[in-house]
């Protein structure tokens, strides 16, 4: 495709295929200069002379290497910006880098431009977002305290470090499979007026402390008895007048069948608390009108007790999960309960949240803690993205290599040893981030305590795109057991080796699609799904689906495959359109056969066209009756209905909308927040805005015209909604409490109350009343209720702490924060506000370098503010 001003990544919202490869088609253009401090010409002599000189370089622990956003640009030329960024790299060995016999490895999320650069290095990719740097005969050395400054280009405002390049490590030819990582490497920080300039261009603002004090004028600070005592909303919510002491662990009756239940409710109540509690009784019964199976009846009576009836076994769970939300925090003067009735359902039967293993590894306890908090708040579907171009994270019988090679990520100089480096992974393959999968055991272990939790495990495959790592990992298989002799070597083999399409994925491979022309493709998919439908009946978890992948099929694939263009030929298909229709019509065949239906990305449910010499995605005729469940994320760059369109033709859908949903999207443009951001700008209000059945409500007129929406056939269609968290930026997984957390309790709001009522209020007026009472009610409860108990139980839970409100305004700065209830801390010299740190009380009147930060139960600090107060 081709980027123009409307496309770029930072001025508007594009399909996520279309922002990531504007950073390929318009690929960096290196200029500035490059630098060296050269090595004394009888020391570059002898280097070259003599190989062991070229060992004698200590190499990775004694460079350092610096990145640096260095000035954003507007020209004539270029009146919608450019950034100009440079690499530093300094020799601190007593030894020079020699002029030649080394490379420079590193990782990418842009693309860049393989050539000559200026002081006679060379740039090239090694695949995908893998590059190398390396000397060319221009090239001089560098000597012992020497640096080597290296300036280019991009042709479009770069924003987000997440773009910086990551992981970068040192290998000489003469010890090819010896890799260096530099260890001292580090992100120059972006906070200079030539760094942040925006322009012109159109791209978005960063946050400033004044923009949220605004933001957060939006709720109101609410009396303590008018905070809702219960997240999610509960359906029906009746408060009776008195309470219910708890003077002690309350006397827990249950079936046997219940026994799960049991153990929760044991869970909640302090084991300090004496025996001889109220009784707290449980049951699976009928819930009054309502006839979803996780329904509840709660009724709490200072009388009687506590008395949760489920239609299910997961409604007794649900109704645990609300009692928890009922009790006193921890340490609360009074341990007390009000009576209250409540008789609570879903809206939706589907309440998913997806995690990325594949970019990068996160271990099972990981996985834990996420279903653990799932469960909490009532979410029941847990999407397990368990392979990816970077990793397959899943041991499967039969096919050691998927897990061998393609579950490891590390440097080796020889092919089909392990996959390359990626997301800043390194050289080492022991990284626990790039390497690690999960054993059968490991599996059914995390497939079992789900089920316990009343969460489904869906796990996804990804085909045809995305799947770089099993098609290495097959190619290895081959080319072992051909070497062996074997006749039977290429019975899973993924890849036409004759392939000569040209094309290029999302993340820039040429070499990640399985291809739908070879039998073993097939082959392959079918044992797969065997496998992992074994698994789930062995955790006594039977598999109702899998999700097969189907997104970012690049352009391209498969064009000059001979085995597809034979395929084609011999069954009459015209396009590659149509030999995708091939490919998923044989999938689902498989998936049928194991007695599951398929789930996919909303590529598989779809089909590519043309309407007014632009590609337009129009539901798929051929597998409407098929009981495709497709997940829409597209909800940009024209595609605004996709999902309102897919339902209206037939197909189930599960929303998912990268402007709401994905939790990966940075908070805000500001340099320092983490996450990517080729799709959206993600806030808490921006989650909890979200309107399911209308999402295009408070888009405007002109955005909503031409589009469509759901009509009542296909309201019924439409299974849920879920969170997505992919990886890429995500090595550490207190990264995903930052991410996930807060954000993750507005999905679980939409997910299970119906609509509020400022959804559905036609009036403006009203509804921007209706909203912010709504609002307001939100983040008081998370602030003062919900995430306070987090803290005070000790979860662990490592949640987002948004940085402040500041206003200057007149002699005093005023503060606030989204979040009513944390406590605010400030400094007013400038250094950042610690525990100990005054509390705002009020306005400040103090003068100097205002900074302030939020604090939670625990004295954990978030992000701090900062304005010049003189």
């Amino acid at each position: 495709m081709t980027c123009n001003a409307s496309q770029r990544p930072e001025t508007s919202l594009g399909n996520r295929t279309l922002v990531r490869r504007c950073a390929l088609s318009a690929l960096l253009l290196f200029a500035a200069s490059v630098t060296a401090v050269a090595a004394a010409p009888e020391k570059r002599q002898a280097a070259q002379e003599t190989p062991a000189a070229i060992g004698g370089f200590a190499g990775g622990a004694k460079l350092q290497l610096r990145w640096e956003l260095q000035r954003n640009v507007f020209t004539e030329q270029a009146p919608h910006g450019r950034t100009q960024a440079r690499f530093i790299l300094v020799n601190g060995d007593s030894r020079p880098l020699p002029p030649r016999g080394w490379s420079l490895y590193f990782n990418s999320m842009d693309g860049m431009p393989s050539g000559a650069l200026p002081g006679g290095l060379l740039l090239e990719e090694v695949a995908g977002g893998y590059f190398r740097l390396r000397p060319g005969p221009g090239f001089a050395g560098l000597a012992p305290g020497g640096t080597l400054d290296i300036g280019y280009q991009y042709p479009h405002l770069l924003v987000k470090l997440a773009h910086a390049p990551a992981g970068p490590y040192l290998v000489y030819d003469a010890a090819p499979d010896a890799a260096m990582a530099i260890a001292d490497f580090q992100l120059l920080p972006v906070t200079r007026l030539e760094q942040l300039d925006r322009g012109g261009s159109g791209a978005h603002a960063l946050a400033t402390p004044a923009d949220t004090y605004r933001r957060n004028l939006r709720a109101d600070v609410l009396p303590a008895d008018a905070v809702p005592p219960v997240l999610p909303t509960p359906l029906q919510f009746e408060a009776g007048a008195g309470r219910l002491v708890l003077s002690g662990r309350p006397t827990i009756v249950a079936a046997p069948s219940l026994g799960t239940e049991a153990a929760l409710a044991r869970s909640l109540f302090p084991a300090s608390l004496p025996a001889g509690g109220p009784a707290l009784r449980l049951g699976v019964g009928t819930v009054p009108g309502q006839a979803s199976p996780e329904a509840y009846r709660l009724t709490i009576r200072a009388a009687s007790g506590i008395d949760i009836v489920g239609n299910s076994a997961a409604g007794v769970a649900y109704g645990l999960q609300t009692l928890r939300d009922l009790l006193p925090l921890p340490g609360a003067a009074e341990a007390a309960l009000a009576e209250v009735a409540i008789i609570d359902a879903p809206r939706f039967g589907y309440r998913g949240f997806q995690l990325d293993v594949g970019r990068n590894f996160h271990g099972k306890e990981t996985v834990f803690k996420w279903l653990d908090l799932m469960a909490r708040y009532k979410l029941n579907k847990f999407h397990f993205h368990l392979t990816e171009d970077e990793g397959w994270r899943l041991e499967i019988a039969g096919l050691p290599e998927l897990t061998a090679i393609g579950a490891v990520r590390g440097h080796s100089a020889k092919p089909g040893v392990r996959l390359q480096p990626a997301y800043g992974s390194g050289p080492d393959p022991r990284d626990a981030r790039g390497s690690g999968y999960y054993s059968r055991a490991d599996y059914i272990e995390i497939v079992r305590y789900a089920a316990a939790r009343h969460i489904e495990v869906i796990p996804e495959i990804e085909m045809p795109g995305h799947a770089r790592a099993a098609v290495q990992a097959m190619e290895a298989r081959y080319h072992r057991l051909k070497a062996a002799g074997s006749k039977d070597a290429d019975r899973f083999l993924l890849n036409d080796l004759g392939d000569r399409s040209v094309y290029k994925s999302a993340q820039f491979y040429d070499d990640n699609v399985i291809n739908p022309g070879l039998e073993s493709s097939f082959t392959f998919i079918d044992h797969v799904v065997a496998q992992v439908a074994a698994l789930h009946r062995e955790a006594g978890a039977p598999l109702r689906t899998i999700h097969m992948g189907g997104d970012e099929l690049p352009e391209g694939a498969w064009e000059q495959s001979p085995a597809s263009r034979a395929l084609m030929t011999k069954i009459g298909l015209e396009t590659t359109a149509d030999l995708w229709d091939y490919f998923y019509d044989r999938v689902d065949g498989i998936v049928r056969r194991h007695g599951l239906f398929a789930s996919g990305w909303e590529e598989m449910a779809s089909r590519k066209t043309r309407l007014g010499g632009r590609n337009k995605l129009i539901p798929n005729p051929r597998f409407t009756g098929r009981g495709f469940s497709a997940y829409v994320w597209n909800n940009v760059g024209g595609a605004e209905d996709l999902a309102y369109r897919l339902a209206n033709g037939g197909y189930d859908v599960v929303l998912a909308p990268v402007t709401k949903m994905y939790l990966d999207m940075a908070h805000n443009a500001n340099p320092e927040e983490p996450g990517v951001n080729w799709g959206a700008y993600v806030e808490l209000d921006n989650v909890y805005d979200f309107i399911p059945f209308d999402y295009l409500k408070n888009a405007g007129d002109a955005a909503r015209l031409g589009k469509d929406g759901l009509t009542d056939y296909g309201k019924r269609r439409v299974r849920g909604i879920e969170a997505t968290l992919f990886t890429e930026t995500v090595r550490d997984a207190g990264l995903i409490d930052y991410l996930v957390m807060p954000r993750l309790l507005a999905v679980a709001e939409r997910a299970w109350a119906p609509d509020p009522a400022w959804a559905t209020e036609p009036d403006a007026a009203r509804a921007a009343t209706l909203h912010r009472a709504a609002w307001s009610g939100f983040v008081n409860a998370l602030g003062r209720r919900v995430l306070p108990r987090l803290d005070l139980e000790r979860t662990g839970v490592a949640y987002r702490i948004a940085p402040p409100g500041l206003l200057v305004d007149g002699g005093r700065v005023l503060v606030n924060h989204v979040l009513p209830g944390m406590t605010l801390r400030y400094t007013s010299d400038g250094t950042v506000p610690t525990a100990a740190s005054r509390l705002v009380a009020g306005p400040i009147a103090e003068r100097g370098t205002i900074r302030v930060a939020a604090f939670d139960r625990n004295g954990r600090a978030g992000l701090a503010a900062s304005v010049e107060h003189r």
